[in-house]
């Protein structure tokens, strides 16, 4: 029986492993960025990026999510394809805002009159002087990962910045 027993431990150990690497690469077999980080210092990071965008004249584009969120990965990764890739570092100043479980730098979002994070990626695209411009949409992108590029772009172009 310790044969068999280690046999299956072996296996179950393999099946997991197996599991968690798929969870780790999007579709393309890539590995999928991860860009929020618990640790930064999220306000910091917002008062930063709307100085640089009052200083390029360009809007912020705040993303509120998740490294465990499957669309927050799904929209970062969006993120580094082409057009979006320039349409962002033409036209935005990109933060990455780790709302954990919903339950981390919310004040955040409560900043720019979002008083709830009902979903993960919440996108809030904010002017310079601080005024949200898209308050009806900001759960806009929570479906990121099933999303196109291209539904994406349009929804994003739509506050670009000339």
């Amino acid at each position: 029986m310790t044969g068999l027993l280690r046999v299956f431990v072996l296996l179950t150990a393999a099946a997991l492993a197996a599991c968690a690497a798929s969870h780790a690469t999007d579709v393309s077999g890539e590995a999928e960025p991860r860009p929020f980080s618990a640790s930064a210092d999220a306000m910091a990071d917002v008062d930063a990026a709307l100085a640089a965008a009052e200083a390029r004249g360009v809007n912020a584009l705040l993303v509120l999510g998740g490294n465990w969120c499957h669309d927050s990965r799904g929209l970062a990764a969006k993120t580094q394809q082409e057009p979006l890739k320039s349409l962002i570092a033409d036209h935005y100043e990109l933060v990455w805002v780790d709302v954990g479980m919903r339950n981390r730098n919310l004040d955040v979002a409560e900043r720019f009159g979002v008083m709830e994070i009902t979903n993960t990626p919440s996108v809030l695209l904010v002017s310079p002087d601080e005024t949200l411009l898209n308050p009806e949409s900001v759960r806009e992108l929570r479906n990121s990962h099933s999303r196109s590029l291209e539904s994406v772009v349009s929804y994003l172009e739509q506050w670009a910045a000339e």
